[in-house]
């Protein structure tokens, strides 16, 4: 049987690994020791290691035929050691890993003005946690060339599920851009991401990147207002950009600063993923009966 390694071992991981652990043996690395019975429960072998602990990855080397990176960088600086050290790690092995997917994001490509953006386009990362990713993938990049192993680099954009929803944000009553300073968003169910990591296992070409996400266009100010009318509640206020900047925190304008609308064609051609959740109103309606379920308990 085929061995799967799984680094960063969270929300995406655990939807995927019901798939996988009918497939694999799948070793799925996590940081505290109270994570490792839940991993065991849904069929997965946990291995204890830290990725900013490098003593602690020496166990990794060779240990699997595939590699799922979904751990994110560091919160600070311009490159991705936790990548670095995975990466230095595999190479350390009897035999280098033949498949490697790593999630990424949507950030790379910076502000658009509202563009479709396929993966051709440049990359022009303009937040921290976007330069770290374009760090990440040229990483990834020399690695799979270099060892002949097939990187795949899946961009996210923002991942959604009814455990994931900015309900917080209407409930408070937090402000969104008015229609001329908006911005378009993109989405992705986190079990539509995790079955494409899946396929892309199998399906996903030599240092190959591909959007994914769903085939809405809508502008932030949109969504919230669907999720609104999904959920029952009001709808955010409309505030300019200028006002906005004295209303919202740094870290929720910079979602607010870049503008793009993704193409998914070669997510569709290449990978062949039937999304369960095409639209991201199908996925909000999905996550409000579930949130209601819940409720009547």
């Amino acid at each position: 049987m085929k061995r799967i390694l799984i680094v960063g071992s969270g929300d995406v991981a655990r939807r995927a690994l019901p798939w996988l652990t009918a497939r694999f043996r799948v070793f799925a690395v996590v940081r505290r020791e109270d994570e490792r019975a839940s991993l065991r429960r849904l069929g997965a072998v946990p291995l204890l290691a830290d990725l900013d602990q490098p003593a602690t990855l020496r166990r990794l080397a060779g240990i699997a035929d595939f590699v799922l990176h979904f751990a994110p960088p560091p919160a600070k600086g311009d490159d991705d050691p936790r990548t670095r050290r995975i990466l230095a790690v595999l190479q350390r092995g009897q035999s280098v890993a033949q498949g490697l997917v790593y999630i990424s994001t949507t950030g790379v490509y910076g502000d658009c003005e509202g563009a479709m953006v396929s993966e051709t386009r440049p990359l022009s990362a303009r937040t921290g946690r976007a330069v770290r990713r374009v760090a990440a993938e040229a990483r990834l990049r020399r690695f799979g060339r270099h060892n002949g192993c097939r990187v795949v680099l899946l961009r996210a954009p923002g991942i959604y599920a009814p455990e994931r929803l900015s309900l917080g944000r209407l409930l408070r009553g937090d402000p969104v851009l008015q229609e001329d300073d908006d911005v378009f968003t993109n989405h992705i169910h986190a079990d539509d991401l995790a079955r494409v990591a899946c396929f892309a296992i199998f399906r996903g070409r030599h240092n190959r990147a591909y959007n994914v996400c769903d085939n809405s266009h809508l502008k932030m100010g949109d969504y919230f207002d669907l999720m609104a009318r999904i959920f029952g509640l009001a709808p955010p206020p409309r505030v300019s950009r200028a006002e906005a900047q004295s209303a919202l925190s740094s870290a929720t304008l910079s979602f607010m600063s870049e503008s793009r609308r993704l193409v998914n064609r070669r997510m569709h051609d290449e990978l062949r993923v039937n999304l369960r959740y095409p639209d991201v109103r199908e996925g909000l309606m999905a996550a409000r009966a579930t949130i209601k379920l819940v409720e009547e308990e």
